[in-house]
Order: C-alpha cells, then sequence, then structure tokens
C-alpha cells in the first residue's frame, strides 16, 4: 500500500475512533431575551422613622418564564423565588432595594437585585423598576442581566411582577 493510501486510512480509523480533535461546540447562548412573571407572598414590617417610613421584609414565591430566546432559560420553567426588601417612603417618595435568589427546578440558582425609586408597596399601587441580573450556580454561573419590571401590591399580601430582561454570559 502506498504512503498516500496508509495515511488517509490512518486518518479515516482515526477519526471513526474519535481520536480527531474538532473545536469544541457551544452548547449554550451567549446572549438573549426573556420575560417573565412572578408571584410572591409578602412579609413586611414598618417603622415610622425620621419624618418617614422605613420598611423591610421578605417575598417567598414562583417565577415563571413566558418567552425566552434561549439559553439557560427555558419557555414555561418555574422557579421558586425568595427575596429580602428593604426600603424607605418619605415625602419625596420610596426609595427601595431588593435580593433574590430564584431556584430552577435542577437546584440551579440565580441571582437579582432590584432597585426601584418609583411608586409605593401599598394594596393597589406598586410601580416601575430596574433589575440586575448578577449571576448564579450551574447553568446561570456566569449569567449576566438587565430587566425593567413593573410590580403590582394586591390584597392579602400578594404581590405579581413582570419583567422584560436581556441577559448575556461572561
Amino acid at each position: 500500500m502506498k504512503f498516500g493510501r496508509r495515511l488517509a486510512l490512518a486518518l479515516v480509523l482515526a477519526a471513526g475512533a474519535g481520536i480527531l480533535w474538532a473545536p469544541p461546540e457551544v452548547s449554550a447562548e451567549e446572549s438573549g431575551s426573556l420575560s417573565l412573571i412572578a408571584t410572591y407572598v409578602r412579609d413586611y414590617t414598618t417603622l415610622e422613622h425620621a419624618g418617614g417610613t422605613v420598611f423591610g421584609g421578605t417575598l417567598q414565591g414562583t417565577s415563571t418564564v413566558l418567552t425566552s430566546s434561549g439559553g439557560p432559560f427555558v419557555e414555561g420553567e418555574h422557579s421558586l423565588v425568595t427575596c429580602l426588601i428593604y426600603g424607605k417612603r418619605s415625602a419625596s417618595g420610596a426609595d427601595l432595594e431588593t435580593a433574590c435568589t430564584g431556584t430552577n427546578a435542577a437546584g440551579d440558582k440565580f441571582y437579582l437585585l432590584a432597585k426601584r425609586t418609583a411608586g409605593d408597596v401599598a394594596v393597589g399601587s406598586g410601580g416601575q423598576g430596574d433589575l440586575e441580573i448578577v449571576g448564579g450556580t450551574g447553568v446561570f454561573a456566569k449569567l449576566r442581566g438587565r430587566c425593567a419590571y413593573d410590580t403590582e401590591y394586591l390584597a392579602n399580601d400578594q404581590v405579581v411582577t413582570t419583567a422584560d430582561c436581556t441577559w448575556r454570559m461572561e
């Protein structure tokens, strides 16, 4: 057998055995978008303080991905979400910050940080704000992003939030 044919045969056998190297496949998208809805039960404590009101507490509930371009977010996927909220109200308005951890069915966690300076937390009110996606674990480990969100406070300590987000992997 001539050298050229032997080399060709060796390459075919190596490829069949998986010995040749190929560029790694990208298993997840690098960026995308999603919309979600979250429902929570709130448990706040309020304190009159220095001409205003200070409040803090928890939000516990679920989030559901309504639409997704792909990546780590799956349309229809539900996650359990726990948040800590701190805020204050004065004559100049409301100022609040919320840190949330969501956990999907696989146990992977995502971390969110929300800030809002509009609206209120009283029943029948709410407001719009900005939400930052600040990483997580598992499929969310290198996740970063931004969302515009809108929250409504309902009777019986129920809260509904909708958000439209863009994300990227770092």
